[in-house]
C-alpha cells in the first residue's frame, strides 16, 4: 500500500501540472478534465464544489488510462474524503489542514495535500504525516513566500494552488515547487459548450513547464 502512495506522489511530481477542475455540472467537469488531459496535463483534481464530483471521479477512473491520476479537491471533512477514495480518488486536496482527513488518508495510503498559509500550519500538517503541502492561496502568498519557507524547511514539499499562470509558473518552478495547481487559468477563455480552449491552454502550460524544466534540470 505504501508503494501505491509513493507511486502517486511520484506521478504528481513528474507530471508537475495539476488541473484544478470546478465544473458547473458533472458533465462540464468531465469535459474540462478530458480536454485538460488531452492537452497534456496528466493529474486531475475534481473539486467537490462540482455537483456530483464523486461521479466524475468514478467516470474518469473507469476510463482506465494508466497515465491519468485522478484526485478530489475542496475536500472539507473526512466523510467527503472517504466518499472520494471509495469512488477511486488517488489523492485528496483541501483548502485547509484537517487532522481527521490526514488520519483517514494515512489509513488508506492516499496522499493528502492540505492547504496551508503559515509555517505553523505547515509543520502541524507534516507532523500528521502529510507529504506535500498545498500552498494556498498561492496567488496571495507568491513564489517568494515559498522560497522563504524552503529556507528553514528545505525538506518540505510545496505545491502552490491559486494564482498560477503561464507568466509566473517559471518562478514557482525555480523556487522549488513540487508541482503546481492550475485552476481558472484553464477555463478563462472557454466558450459554453466548446472545450477546445481548455485543451489549448493545457498544452501551453505543459510545453512551458517542460521547456523550463529542460533549462534548470
Amino acid at each position: 500500500m505504501l508503494l501505491k502512495k509513493l507511486d502517486v506522489l511520484r506521478k504528481l511530481n513528474e507530471g508537475y501540472a495539476i488541473a484544478v477542475i470546478r465544473g458547473e455540472s458533472s458533465e462540464d467537469a468531465y469535459q474540462i478534465a478530458k480536454h485538460s488531459f488531452n492537452g497534456g496535463i496528466r493529474s486531475l483534481e475534481i473539486t467537490f464544489t462540482t455537483p456530483g464530483a464523486e461521479k466524475v471521479i468514478a467516470e474518469l477512473v473507469a476510463d482506465g488510462n494508466p497515465n491519468m491520476i485522478v484526485g478530489a479537491g475542496t475536500v472539507l471533512d473526512a466523510i467527503t474524503a472517504s466518499i472520494a477514495i471509495m469512488n477511486g480518488a488517488q489523492f485528496i486536496v483541501s483548502p485547509h489542514f484537517d487532522k481527521d482527513i490526514a488520519l483517514l488518508c494515512n489509513r488508506y495510503s492516499t496522499p493528502y495535500l492540505p492547504g496551508c498559509a503559515t509555517i505553523t500550519e505547515i509543520l502541524k500538517a507534516v507532523s500528521y504525516g502529510v507529504d506535500v503541502i498545498k500552498l494556498f492561496p498561492g496567488g496571495h502568498l507568491g513564489p517568494s513566500f515559498m522560497k522563504d519557507i524552503k529556507g528553514p524547511l528545505p525538506h518540505v514539499q510545496l505545491m502552490p494552488s491559486g494564482g498560477v499562470s503561464i507568466d509566473n509558473v517559471e518562478k514557482w518552478i525555480t523556487n522549488g515547487a513540487f508541482a503546481v495547481g492550475i485552476g481558472s487559468a484553464l477555463t478563462k477563455n472557454r466558450v459554453t459548450g466548446d472545450y477546445s480552449s481548455v485543451k489549448k491552454t493545457a498544452r501551453e502550460f505543459t510545453e512551458k513547464i517542460q521547456s523550463i524544466q529542460g533549462i534548470y534540470h
